[in-house]
């Protein structure tokens, strides 16, 4: 049975992504090769914690660190990482956990910090047996704002690369590394949609913690990388908070498979030309785009920095009869459900991202959007 019969079986077209790797619509797209190694571990059986220990160190020889721990995803590579630093490897810590039992639990958060990715941030924190407190405001955080809410509690810093932050006024990460270093804080960097995995890891951040299912290209996980004691303890979470969250033979070998994709992938050597040629296809579908009723259209890059070129559509509803959040609905009601990028629909903007989007499926979301603004259903 084909993905697409499967689906229907269910009642459920597959949807059109024009949105980019995103958790609610199932990540990425992955390779045959991924999922041969995902179909491969479905047929054995294998001691988990032996291959928990193997995967993390192919991770961490990929990221350039001690050690790594597989996860479900990047949200509970967050809370397996704070209740690492609150309970270490001691086992009755461990057991007693989201209590901290007294142990320093503060983890301290830029207030632009503090987002809402399909959940928010705090909650992860919290799952870990952190509490969240914020340092600063949403549009200006400055290093007395973070060093003026560290204390005995403190068990991290807890730095979120995404987005979904605001960028304008934080503090950026290598102070937050400073501030750390200077009061014996450890520091926890969620870097889980980046690309390049060791300009993080080599930051000097404790525990960098990454998405398996974003940029890496592989099935809904995550990794945690740091030093062996730090990630040791991560490992020992999946004696106590960890349990829900425990990944599966399946996942895991298609992390390490997928990780070894995106290496050579990286080492490329027509990366440049590949980010050239991805920038080109979206100049040529906003001009397309730039020519339908009350629809103006420009590439932008990625507003976190990282080398992804997309389409930014202005809609006019005075000029095209529908305002952004109502054309992005209509979309997404369509058979199939086409998805853009509407994080700033209501400042009158959607976006077009190229990395999951197939030339056909180009084809049709050109077609669906004429449609709807020609009026047609």
């Amino acid at each position: 049975m084909s993905p697409t019969s499967i689906y229907e079986a269910l009642g459920l077209p597959p949807a059109l992504n024009a949105n980019g790797k995103m958790t609610a619509l199932g990540g990425s797209r992955l390779s045959d090769d991924v999922i041969a190694a995902m179909g491969e571990a479905a047929r054995s059986h294998v001691v988990m914690d032996d291959l928990l220990a193997a995967a993390g160190r192919e991770l961490a020889r990929a990221a350039g660190t001690e050690d790594a721990c597989p996860t479900t995803g990047a949200a509970s590579g967050i809370a397996i990482a704070v209740a690492a630093l609150i309970a270490g490897t001691d086992v009755a810590r461990v057991e007693r956990l989201p209590d901290p039992g007294g142990r320093p639990h503060e983890v301290v958060l830029q207030k632009g910090h503090a987002v809402h990715f399909g959940a928010p941030v705090r909650q992860m924190v919290a799952l870990g047996g952190g509490t969240v407190v914020e340092a600063g405001s949403v549009n200006k955080t400055e290093r007395g704002h973070v060093e003026g809410v560290l204390g005995e509690r403190t068990a991290a810093i807890l730095h979120v690369q995404s987005h979904h932050t605001v960028h304008k006024g934080a503090l950026p990460l290598a102070e937050t590394l400073a501030i750390g270093r200077a009061h014996g804080v450890p520091v926890i960097v969620d870097a889980a949609a980046e690309e390049d995995l060791r300009a993080w890891t080599e930051t000097g951040a404790d525990l960098v913690v990454f998405s398996g299912g974003k940029a890496i290209g592989g099935p809904t996980s995550g990794f945690i990388c740091g030093s062996a004691p730090l990630i040791a303890a991560c490992r020992a979470q999946y004696g106590g908070i960890g349990r829900p969250m425990k990944v599966g033979k399946e996942t895991v070998l298609g992390l390490v498979r997928a990780t070894r994709e995106h290496e050579a992938r990286a080492a490329a050597p027509d990366g440049a030309a590949q980010s050239a040629a991805q920038q080109a296809r979206m100049a040529r579908l906003a001009a397309r785009l730039g020519g339908l009723p009350g629809i103006t259209a420009e590439v932008v890059r990625d507003e976190a920095g990282r080398d992804i070129h997309r389409a930014r559509l202005t809609v006019d509803p005075h000029g095209g009869g529908r305002d952004a959040a109502a054309l992005s609905a209509a979309l997404q009601a369509g058979s199939p459900p086409v998805f853009l990028r509407d994080h700033h629909s209501g400042s009158g903007q959607l976006s077009v991202d190229p990395r999951s989007l197939s030339e056909e499926e180009e084809e049709l979301l050109v077609d669906r959007i004429t449609a709807l603004l020609d009026g047609r259903p």
